[in-house]
Order: structure tokens, then C-alpha cells, then sequence
């Protein structure tokens, strides 16, 4: 078979660690003077392409994507940091991208780009749609895995396992696929020091929006925005008959 060419598209989420804050209008969530890093889904993604090259399978070229605002050239060089070769970033300040639109744009890169496998996270934490990966493999009229938790290529056959309810299911396809990885798929690496400086030198290649010629119309309308309601603090008994007896006095028995 001719070599796997993966593309990888990352995003720029508010870290998992912090605390997201409703912003006053109840809009969407405070994004300023907040700490960002990359989707960890995605870093799950670039983990599994790079792996792939460790063992031994044919990877011809590792290309990390991002769509959105300056700052995500950031985690475009973390994730060169982290095994990528080369990445591109098509900027967009003006707007939120939806998935239908990114899915438009990774279309455009793939055929661009020659790509025969593209290995995205299931959904980002920001805004949990899990719909581009699905959206991408329609439109280029590939194969699909979702949800994947051990990813196996032998010469141009994909060997997928993926949890469901239930159990767990293998699926297998040929390439070129999409796949789109869950968390137990892998343990995403520290990016080393001596990679983070190799980062810089790596190619990494800016275009605008406007450039593929992607219909950039909204088609979802954030209504409101709200904090969850509080919890009220638990209590603890002293035996069965505490419980049933504190039970019986919140009208649940």
C-alpha cells in the first residue's frame, strides 16, 4: 500500500482544569483572561498518529489543523511538539465556527492535501457537539470509526475497537477512514523541552477563511447561557435506620 498521510485537527478550548463562568449577558461562556490549551481529545489524536509511526507503519507525514483565532497557533506547536510534522492554521477572529463549517474547511484540506486518514477527538469540551468527524467522513464519502479505544492498521485494512452500551464492538474498513478517538484510546505524552524548541523550526502555515471559499452562515443561535443550578450539601447517618428514617422525612419514602 502507499503510505498513511494523517491529518489531525485540533482545537482551542478552555483548559480542562479551570472552572468555566457565564459571562454577564448569559451569551456564551468567559473566554478572557482564561487559561486554554488544547481540546484533550485532540491530544489523544496526535498521540495515536504518532504511535502509529512508532510502530513501524508506513507514516509518511504527521499535519496538525486548526481553525480559529491567532492564539491557536499555540496548540498547533504543541502538538508539533508532540510528534506532528507540519501544521496549518486558518485563522477566523470574526466569528465562532460551527461544525459543519470546520468539517467544509478539513474537506478542502484534505483533498489539498492528499490525506488517506484523518484521526480527530469525538467532540471538544467547550461547546460537546461530536458531530464533525461524522459531518467529515459524509462529505468525503469515507469510512468512519467512532469513539475508537485501540486503533490497529495492517497494510491498507483499519482495525477498530470502540466501547457501547453493552460491550464492545470491532469494526474494520479500508482506508482511506475517519476516526474519531475517545479517552481510552492512549496516555497523550509530555511534550520533552528539546521537542518544544524543534516545535519552533517545524513548518506551520497560515491562510485566511476566505481562502476556501466556505459558506460561513450561521446556522445555530445560542438562546442563553446558564450556571447549573447549586447543589445542596449531603448528610451522613449513622446506620440503615438513620437513613430510611431521613429518608422518610424528605418525602422519598
Amino acid at each position: 500500500m502507499s503510505g498513511i498521510r494523517v491529518l489531525v485537527p485540533v482545537k482551542r478550548v478552555i483548559d480542562y482544569a479551570v472552572k468555566p463562568r457565564v459571562n454577564k449577558a448569559q451569551t456564551a461562556v468567559e473566554t478572557q483572561g482564561v487559561k486554554h490549551s488544547m481540546n484533550p481529545f485532540d491530544e489523544l489524536s496526535i498521540e495515536e498518529a504518532v504511535r502509529l509511526r512508532e510502530r513501524k507503519k508506513p507514516v509518511e507525514d504527521i499535519l496538525a489543523f486548526s481553525a480559529g483565532p491567532t492564539k491557536s497557533q499555540d496548540i498547533l506547536r504543541t502538538a508539533m511538539a508532540m510528534g506532528a510534522d507540519r501544521g496549518i492554521h486558518v485563522v477566523e477572529e470574526k466569528q465562532e465556527l460551527e461544525p459543519l463549517h470546520v468539517a467544509k474547511v478539513l474537506q478542502k484540506v484534505v483533498e489539498e492535501e492528499n490525506r488517506n486518514l484523518v484521526i480527530l477527538g469525538k467532540q471538544s469540551i467547550d461547546d460537546d457537539a461530536g458531530q464533525t468527524g461524522q459531518m467529515l467522513a459524509g462529505l468525503l464519502g469515507w469510512s468512519q470509526a467512532t469513539q475508537a479505544s485501540k486503533v490497529e492498521i495492517e497494510g491498507d485494512e483499519c482495525t477498530v475497537t470502540r466501547e457501547v452500551d453493552g460491550g464492545v464492538e470491532t469494526l474494520k474498513a479500508k482506508l482511506p477512514m475517519v476516526i474519531t478517538t475517545d479517552l481510552r484510546l492512549n496516555e497523550p505524552r509530555y511534550a520533552s523541552l528539546p521537542n518544544i524548541m524543534k516545535a519552533k523550526k517545524k513548518p506551520l502555515v497560515k491562510k485566511k477563511m476566505e481562502e476556501y471559499g466556505i459558506d460561513l452562515t450561521q446556522r445555530l443561535k445560542t438562546v442563553k447561557v446558564t450556571e447549573p443550578p447549586t447543589r445542596q450539601g449531603g448528610g451522613k447517618v449513622e446506620d440503615v435506620d438513620g437513613m430510611i428514617s431521613k429518608l422518610k422525612e424528605l418525602g422519598a419514602l
